[in-house]
């Protein structure tokens, strides 16, 4: 294939994922997506494959009332190995690994020759020193995975902000494209301190057609119709690989550890990742 024929396709991508009402959109999939009506779910999920390559055979259900269901499913037994080794923090999600390494002082990058800083991302000056030339990965879920995700490691999360935010497809063409993406999109940051002491933060972004997170151990589902507390605290004890919540299609996660943790082997940009495999070593 030309390279003038791979730009015409990016170019087709992009106008199709971000050049729409993309706010609209997503309200419209998140209405459709959670009519009950087998046949139309089968329908839909029919279409879905069309365009990605969707493996249901690891899901505990095979039969959804919903797109909604087949969206958020569920896996079966002993579907991923969680890595049990202390000294490691595993991944939250199935993921595909974006950009990740050290942190700059307070910047990191979406994608080659475009930066942006943990203050546009966290706005949070105290989690911004935390980070500082910490260690990052951003994990990057497409719409065929996994969509749940859970904890790295044994630990209390002491709170979760919310940041409203836009809704731009957040595929590698678009981080190509849009300067300071992730921190432009509607996003959770959730502090997790580790049983050994340090603190990790994932921050979910969410994207076109999704723009919904739901975190189990809060009573709120955060998505444009969130009118609640943008800083929620709490004191929620988790085991390492223990579920915490979902996304509504595919999105991405940062997870953000302080200096002294380093990656663990084979994790790098464009590596394929299970949930419960080995992300970063602890000091």
């Amino acid at each position: 294939m030309s390279l003038l024929n791979i730009l015409h396709q990016e170019d087709i991508n992009f106008l199709l994922t971000n050049r729409i009402p993309r706010r609209l959109v997503t309200r419209w999939i998140g209405w459709f997506s959670k009519i009950e009506n087998p046949l139309l779910a089968r329908a839909s999920i029919a279409v879905w494959r069309l365009f990605a390559d969707l493996d249901l055979s690891d899901a505990r259900e095979q039969s959804f009332a919903s797109l909604h269901a087949c969206f958020t499913r569920a896996l079966k037994p002993g579907a991923r190995t969680v890595d049990a080794d202390p000294g490691v923090l595993t991944s939250p999600c199935d993921a595909i690994v974006g950009a990740c390494g050290a942190v700059n002082g307070v910047e990191l990058v979406q994608a080659k020759g475009f930066p942006y800083t943990l203050h546009d991302l966290l706005a949070d000056p105290a989690l911004v020193e935390t980070y500082r030339d910490g260690t990052y990965v951003t994990l990057r879920l497409t719409s065929s995975m996994y969509h749940r995700f859970h904890a790295p490691h044994d630990g209390t999360i002491e709170g979760v902000t919310y940041i409203s935010g836009d809704t731009w497809n957040v595929n590698p063409i678009a981080l190509r494209r849009v300067e300071r993406l992730f921190a432009k999109n509607e996003r959770a940051v959730i502090r997790m301190r580790l049983a050994s002491g340090p603190l990790v933060t994932m921050v979910p972004v969410a994207a076109i057609l999704v723009a919904s997170i739901r975190l189990h151990f809060l009573d709120v589902v955060m998505n444009m119709n969130y009118r609640g507390a943008a800083t929620i605290d709490c004191a929620k004890a988790c085991a390492k690989g223990e579920e915490l919540g979902w996304f509504e299609h595919g999105s991405t996660i940062i997870v953000f550890a302080p200096k002294g943790f380093r990656l663990c082997d084979g994790i790098r940009d464009g590596a394929v990742i299970r949930m419960g495999s080995r992300l970063m070593q602890l000091p």
